[in-house]
């Protein structure tokens, strides 16, 4: 099949209404109320990271201050003061300043941060070493992210500063405690606004696939269809790809995080895509497999359709009350009944269940959260027991078989790495697919392949 490069022609698809300033501040509040009394939160903004020199890697906000504040800016500080009468929601932002702007663009500054992102009170670092004690003096209890270098840095001074003020009546808090269990808990369950953001990233994801399937051809490599891909997300919009893009052709299809993409695309060997677009933050995920020419020959066809009956069933079975380990159970049984009806296992399913003998074939779980990260925080256990789906939690559901080439395997199924992955929302009453529009039947993958 000839190489088709897709032009730019189509317009960009709608931007969705971003977060609103109202629900960033019930998260807020949602969160101080789950607080011990007369404490306060303490977390630091991400910062710039040098890339080489004096250029830095494009920025990207913490996702918990983005949460939290929608917030677009490094080295920022916020504080959540729960019952402060001059406001409960204080930030610390960078300086305006006149000269370093003519360098790296405007900054929103303190007046900024207050009428364009509903901050009770903001005010320039210039001003945080002086003010920050002043703020958490009296707070028994200090919420920060213990794991976070700067927070615990940060909290410490304060307490120190504090505590040499004990003789003029300075309270230090007397305990920090770990931030990110509560905010997680929060991130779990998405909203509505939050689940049309994350159905754009999987449309602009699903687009940019159909888009590499189209350019697929024999003789371009890896790195052509992650531009291909790529293209597509910043076209529409995202800021680019939500995670590095694996394009694995062949045998790097079985090779589960495989980044390099720089290996030559052949004729009649398959190519598995797992890339997805971040769009305000959130993130897409998706996976197909599909062959470079367009056509798939009978042994990856037998084992793609075994993979895709897992996966369909995997996503039917999405609904509240179900828990991960069930999907991923109904998984291991599907796929270990294809790989014994295919030869590559013997014996008995129950006894190849129990053995796990499949795990050399399959290695990774079926599901993971998805959210502001592609693998999205939130508790997978409660009480040491699976936790059960509920409705607004967003998952991917993504089962895959990877061949080894070895002396034992059949030499037709050899080097063969398939995975099939969607994102899926859970509603009141069942599921809905954010990332249908990119297919995964064989006859429409080969429609789309052969006439493009």
């Amino acid at each position: 099949m000839a190489s088709q490069v897709i032009p730019p022609t189509c317009p960009a698809l709608p931007r969705p209404a971003p977060i609103s300033l109202a629900e960033y501040r019930r998260r807020r509040q949602t969160l101080m109320a789950s607080l011990a009394p007369n404490s306060a939160v303490l977390l630091p903004s991400a910062a710039l990271v040098t890339r080489s020199r004096d250029s830095e890697f494009a920025f990207r906000q913490n996702s918990d201050f983005h949460y939290l504040t929608g917030f677009p800016e490094p080295d920022a500080l916020l504080l959540l003061l729960p019952g402060r009468e001059a406001g409960e929601c204080v930030l610390f932002c960078q300086d305006k300043d006149a000269t370093l702007e003519a360098w790296t663009g405007i900054r929103l500054g303190a007046e900024g941060a207050e009428s364009e992102f509903g901050i009770d009170q903001a005010f320039e670092n210039a001003e945080r070493e002086a003010r920050l004690a002043e703020l958490l003096d009296g707070r028994e209890t200090l919420y920060l992210p213990l794991d976070d270098g700067e927070a615990m840095a940060l909290a410490e001074a304060v307490r120190g500063e504090l505590q040499g003020r004990r003789r003029q009546g300075a309270v230090a808090p007397g305990g920090f405690r770990d931030l990110t269990s509560l905010v997680h808990e929060q991130r779990l369950i998405k909203s509505e606004a939050e689940l049309a953001l994350l159905r754009h990233a999987g449309e602009i994801s699903a687009r940019a696939h159909v888009r590499a399937m189209r350019s697929a051809a024999s003789g371009l490599y890896e790195y052509q269809l992650q531009a291909e891909l790529e293209h597509e997300f910043v076209w529409h919009g995202a800021s680019g790809p939500a995670y590095a893009s694996i394009v694995g052709g062949g045998a790097n299809a079985c090779v589960l995080h495989y980044i390099s993409n720089r290996d030559a695309l052949r004729d009649g060997e398959l190519v598995l895509i797992d890339a997805g677009a971040e769009f305000d933050l959130y993130a897409g995920d998706i996976t197909r497999t599909f062959p470079v020419n367009g056509r798939f020959s009978e042994p990856q066809r037998a084992l793609y359709e075994v993979v895709l009956a897992a996966q369909e069933r995997a996503v039917a079975m999405v609904e509240p009350g179900v828990t991960l380990k069930a999907i991923h159970d109904g998984v291991v049984r599907d796929l270990t009944e294809g790989l014994l009806a295919l030869g590559l296992l013997e014996g008995a399913l129950e006894a190849n269940i129990d053995s796990a003998s499949y795990r050399r074939f399959y290695l990774h779980s079926t599901s993971h959260w998805l959210g502001l990260d592609v693998h999205d925080v939130g508790d997978y256990r409660r009480d040491g027991e699976p936790r059960p789906l509920a409705p607004g939690m967003v998952l991917t559901v993504e089962p895959g078989l990877y061949v080894p080439d070895a002396d034992d395997i059949p030499v037709e199924f050899r080097g063969i790495g398939i995975r099939i992955e969607d994102d899926v929302a859970v509603t009141e009453h069942g599921h809905e697919v954010l990332t249908a529009g990119v297919p995964k039947q064989v006859a429409d993958i080969e429609a789309l392949m052969i006439n493009s």
